[in-house]
């Protein structure tokens, strides 16, 4: 029997925003960031143009050279919109704008 090699993801088309030229993303009207005075919940944000774990990393790196923030929680989608999450007392401005100067776009 013949076995297949595994399938692996593909490469963004336009390289990886850390790694090569940065896409042009649609930009839909996703919301940037979730309401967080409800119960507490960590503000979230639609990020894209990560397409790799070293893109996560790099956004990740970012926030937490912020001031007051506790957690990064990244959920990749190589080359789709993938969800930020940051845990602690930081304002949503100076969260989007470390975010873009790492080179990557919050959706709004």
């Amino acid at each position: 029997m013949i076995t297949s090699p595994p399938r692996l993801l593909p490469m963004a088309s336009h390289g990886c925003s850390c790694c090569g030229p940065a896409s042009g993303a649609d930009t839909a009207s996703i919301p940037a960031a979730s309401d967080s005075s409800a119960g507490g919940a960590s503000p979230s944000y639609q990020v894209t143009g990560l397409t790799c774990g070293h893109c996560a990393k790099s956004v990740t790196q970012a926030l937490q050279a912020l001031p007051q923030v506790d957690d990064v929680q990244v959920d990749l989608a190589a080359g789709g919109v993938s969800t930020v999450t940051v845990t602690g007392v930081v304002p949503p401005e100076m969260v989007r704008r470390a975010i873009e100067e790492a080179g990557y776009t919050v959706l709004s």
